[in-house]
C-alpha cells in the first residue's frame, strides 16, 4: 500500500514508519518538525515538511493519492492542555478536521488514528476495555475523544473507514536502534528517568508514594513502541481486507509501578537515579491497566516486547549515546 504518515517524524511516528517499510509498504512522512526529528524518518521513507493547519499544502499532498493515512500529529501533554486549551483545540481538533476534509476531497477512504487511554478518565473498573465510559479529565483527552467522534460521523456521512488506536503508555525504542531521535521536553516517566540517567536532568520527581499498590507508587500499563507500531500496520492491512471501522485499546495488560521502573533503570544502567517524592497529582489513579482482548481478536495483535527489561534497555541504548 501507499501510505501517508502524518506526524511520522515523531517518537511513535518514526517507529510506525519503520514498521510499515519493513512490511513492504511505500511510505511518505508529512511532518512540520515542531516536535518530530528529521532523523526519525528511516531510510526508504520519503519526507514532506508540512503542517496540518496549512490546508493548501495538506490538500496538495493528499491529492497525490494514498491507499491509507496514519494520523499521529497531535500535541499530547495533558498538563499543558489544561493551561493552553486553544493551542490543543487548534492543532488536535481543527487539524483533524483539515485531514478528514482533505482525505474526502482526494477520495481517500482509510485512516488509522492515534488515540489515547486519556479518553476514559477516572476508571470505574479494571482492566479497562473499550466499553468503559469515556469521560476525559484533561483537555488533551477531550480533543482525542472529539477526533474519534469526528471519525465516526465522517464514517457515517462520507464512507470513511477508520481504526482508532487507544494507546496506554508508550515506551522503549526500536530494538536495533534504527530510530534514535530523542523526545523533546518529555513528560512521560521512562524518558524522564532516562534523562536523569544520561545526566540531562538532576533528579526524578515521584508523585505519590502512598497509593494502595504493592509499593505505594502508581501503576500504569506500559507498551513498547514497536508493539504499538505493529498495530498500525495490522490496522491498515485489516481495513484493506474488511470494509469496517474499529476502536481498540493497545496495552500490555500488565501493570508496572513507578518504583519498579526506577529500580529496573538503576539495575540496567548502573546509575543512581536520584529521586524525590512529592504529593499525588490531582486526577492520577492508583492503577491503570488495559484489556487488549479486542485488539487480539480483531487485529491479531498482542504486546510482545513490553516487559520492563526490554522497555528500559532499548531506551538506554539510545539515551546513553
Amino acid at each position: 500500500m501507499k501510505v501517508l504518515v502524518i506526524g511520522g517524524a515523531g517518537y511513535i511516528g518514526g517507529h510506525v514508519t519503520l514498521e510499515l517499510l519493513e512490511a513492504g509498504h511505500e511510505v511518505t512522512v508529512y511532518d512540520n518538525l515542531s516536535s518530530g526529528r528529521r532523523e526519525n524518518v528511516y531510510a526508504g521513507g520519503r519526507f514532506v515538511e508540512g503542517d496540518i493547519l496549512d490546508t493548501e499544502g495538506l490538500g496538495a499532498t493528499m491529492d497525490e493519492g494514498w491507499d491509507g493515512v496514519v494520523h499521529l500529529a497531535a500535541f499530547k501533554a495533558a498538563g499543558a492542555s489544561m493551561t493552553a486549551p486553544e493551542k490543543y483545540a487548534r492543532n488536535n481538533i481543527t487539524g483533524t478536521i483539515n485531514i478528514l476534509n482533505a482525505m474526502c476531497s482526494a477520495g481517500i477512504k482509510r485512516i488509522v488514528f492515534s488515540s489515547t487511554a486519556a479518553v476514559y478518565g477516572e476508571t470505574e473498573y479494571l482492566p479497562v476495555d473499550e466499553k468503559h465510559p469515556t469521560r476525559p479529565e484533561n483537555f488533551y483527552g477531550f480533543t482525542k475523544l472529539e477526533a474519534e467522534r469526528l471519525l465516526s460521523w465522517y464514517g457515517r456521512l462520507k464512507g470513511l473507514r477508520y481504526t482508532a488506536l487507544r494507546y496506554f503508555n508508550a515506551a522503549g525504542y526500536d530494538l536495533r536502534g534504527r530510530v534514535s531521535g530523542l523526545e523533546r521536553n518529555p513528560a512521560n516517566l521512562l524518558p524522564v528517568i532516562m534523562e536523569v540517567a544520561a545526566g540531562m536532568r538532576e533528579s526524578l520527581t515521584i508523585f505519590g508514594n502512598d497509593y494502595p499498590t504493592k509499593d505505594g507508587s502508581g501503576v500504569r500499563d506500559y507498551v513498547h513502541v514497536t508493539d504499538l507500531a505493529s498495530a498500525h500496520v495490522a490496522a491498515l492491512e485489516r481495513m484493506a481486507r474488511l470494509d469496517e471501522s474499529l476502536v481498540v485499546n493497545l496495552g500490555s495488560e500488565a501493570g508496572l509501578s513507578v518504583l519498579e521502573i526506577v529500580e529496573a533503570v538503576r539495575r540496567i544502567t548502573g546509575k543512581a537515579i536520584p529521586a524525590k517524592v512529592e504529593g499525588r497529582r490531582a486526577g492520577d489513579p492508583a492503577r491503570l491497566v488495559a484489556s487488549s482482548a479486542l485488539a487480539a481478536e480483531k487485529l491479531g495483535w498482542k504486546a510482545v516486547h513490553s516487559d520492563v527489561d526490554t522497555l528500559v534497555s532499548s531506551s538506554w541504548n539510545v539515551y546513553k549515546r
